[in-house]
């Protein structure tokens, strides 16, 4: 795809190249719509006769918010409406922080449990440790069978310098202890783990993209390189985007300059824009591996595409899942704010990778479903690909639009160890129950370890943990059946250690663990080693 307009440098605060831009009160933009004055007047006429003549009494607020979802639907299904403290709660993610008392808890037998304590936080700051049972909170009770992780963050949470009163039980104690813990800001991390695969290979896992995701993102890169990385796995499955502008900064890493990244097209001149690198990357003669499976949307797309198509990175993985829209954001006057569809997005070959959404929301939501019935995550053959859509790479390689990225490497769901026994004891959440209670039970010695590497070196033997979680799964409603345990058995060890792990160490642990035997990975390894990433190579 040529250029149509004046390339504009990385470094420009784009409109366009961001995902979610704060906007002003769209009534102010089209204001002089002669159809939308008179909608308004038709509009106004509807609530009046609803508040004068309706047989009962009716909340018109409370109808109006529950009136716009229900028109942006008819849209595009990327078109939202946030409520106020929708839209605080959605934004303190994505811009790195939120004010609360630092901690990560999972909710086990209608109790909260800490999992960990963020160091430097306000929690640690008062005494709270891993392995504390929060019983009340302000004096009200905070257990039972309607307590949700929802409901549990919107009491934990609350405007910095605010107070919260937490009843305690702790093991070594039959009292219940009271901590009054002052909320601060709490980072939310983009990068949930850096490591080195090998002695070449470093591996980095992105959450999401978020308004910090380029600092931390660079700031992995540099340290992995440190170590002796020549060549990155960018690990972006399950990463749903965010903000675009932090793809683009992340893919401008890896390309020379002149290079195009993204391209916006909309319904008027000024949300069109296009995208260069700028040449300043420091890492544009690394080899690079991007994983993506079917979760991985809009902004991962936009790094995953613009690598792809200009032969900088080698796709591994599923097909990704086919958002090219791009999202304004408008602040109503009551702090609210409707994301409107304003534009596309184009990845430098031209496609659009946005999958089709006018058969009904009810098709656009269960197409990841029907991917699953189809086999298309179990066989290349059975991936759905728009052949009318096709495009080229920089070296001439077919890439597709019109649905997600295409993978250059396909690779298939990993089922091995997928039993009934395994999917039961996983759905009731008895593998991180396990996890909780094994640290719990052994804390002090595990406090003794610097890394997981000293655990593993100490942890009970395959065979005693799975026994010992058998019995722990029996006494909490689940059959053992050796059969399938010990078709399991891998799978269900290797999740314990990882998830022991990240309770002690956090999340830096839990990657190196639980990637042992991944397949994906695997493959990107293997292609790595043949250079499969220098291009040009081959179609696959």
């Amino acid at each position: 795809m040529k250029p149509k307009s004046t390339r504009q440098p990385i470094w420009l605060p784009i409109a366009i190249a961001v995902a979610v831009v704060v906007g002003v009160f769209f009534g102010q933009r089209f204001s002089n719509n002669k159809h939308v004055a008179e909608n308004d007047r038709k509009l106004n006429a509807i609530l009046n006769l609803i508040a004068q003549d309706y047989v009962d009494t009716t909340n018109l607020k409370d109808l109006i918010e529950m009136s716009i979802p229900e028109i942006l639907s008819n849209l595009d299904p990327h078109t939202s409406y946030f409520s106020a403290e929708e839209l605080k709660a959605a934004s303190e993610d994505l811009n790195g922080s939120f004010s609360g008392i630092g901690i990560s808890f999972v909710l086990m037998n209608d109790t909260i449990g800490v999992v960990e304590v963020i160091p430097g936080g306000p929690s640690e700051k008062v005494g709270l440790l891993a392995g504390d049972r929060i019983i009340m909170i302000d004096d009200s009770t905070a257990t039972g069978d309607k307590m949700t992780n929802g409901a549990v963050m919107k009491r934990l949470r609350g405007p910095k310098g605010s107070k919260v009163k937490l009843g305690i039980k702790r093991q070594n104690t039959s009292k219940m202890l009271t901590f009054t813990v002052t909320r601060g800001d709490i980072p939310i991390n983009s990068v949930d783990a850096h490591y080195m695969i090998d002695n070449i290979t470093g591996y980095i896992k992105v959450n999401q993209f978020g308004r910090h995701t380029y600092d931390e993102f660079i700031t992995a890169l540099a340290a992995l390189q440190e170590e002796g990385a020549r060549r990155y796995i960018i690990d972006l499955r399950g990463n749903g985007g965010g903000y675009m502008e932090m793809a683009v900064l992340m893919a401008n890493e890896f390309l020379p300059a002149n290079q195009p990244i993204v391209f916006t097209r909309g319904r008027y001149s000024h949300d069109n824009s296009e995208v260069w690198s700028d040449g300043n990357g420091s890492f544009q003669d690394a080899e690079v591996a991007v994983l993506i499976d079917e979760f991985s949307a809009s902004a991962s797309e936009i790094l995953a595409g613009a690598l792809q198509d200009n032969d900088r990175g080698l796709i591994v993985g599923c097909r990704s899942f086919g958002k090219g829209l791009v999202q304004q954001e408008f602040v109503l006057p009551d702090s609210s704010a409707i994301r409107l569809t304003i534009a596309r997005y184009y990845t430098p070959s031209g496609r659009c990778i946005q999958k089709d959404y006018h058969e009904g929301m009810l098709n656009y939501e269960k197409e990841l479903v029907d991917r699953y019935l189809n086999g298309e995550l179990y066989s290349r053959d059975s991936m759905k690909i728009d052949k009318s859509q096709v495009f080229t790479t920089a070296f001439g390689r077919t890439v597709y639009g019109g649905g997600g990225i295409v993978p250059d490497i396909f690779v298939a769901r990993d089922t091995s160890g997928i039993t009934s026994y395994y999917i039961e004891v996983a759905n009731a959440g008895l593998l991180q129950r396990y996890a909780f209670n094994y640290c719990d039970n052994h804390r002090s010695a595990l406090k003794q370890f610097d890394d997981y590497r000293q655990f593993l070196a100490t942890a009970p033997s395959d065979d005693k943990m799975l026994e010992d979680f058998a019995n722990f799964a029996a006494r909490n409603g689940i059959t053992p059946r050796w059969y399938y345990i010990n078709l399991s058995r891998q799978v269900i060890v290797t999740n314990l250690k990882a998830l022991i792990a990240r309770d002690i160490f956090g999340n830096q642990a839990f990657y190196p663990i639980i990637n042992k035997g991944d397949k994906t990975i695997q493959e990107s390894l293997n292609a790595l080693n043949q250079h499969k990433a220098a291009f040009p190579i081959t179609d696959e």
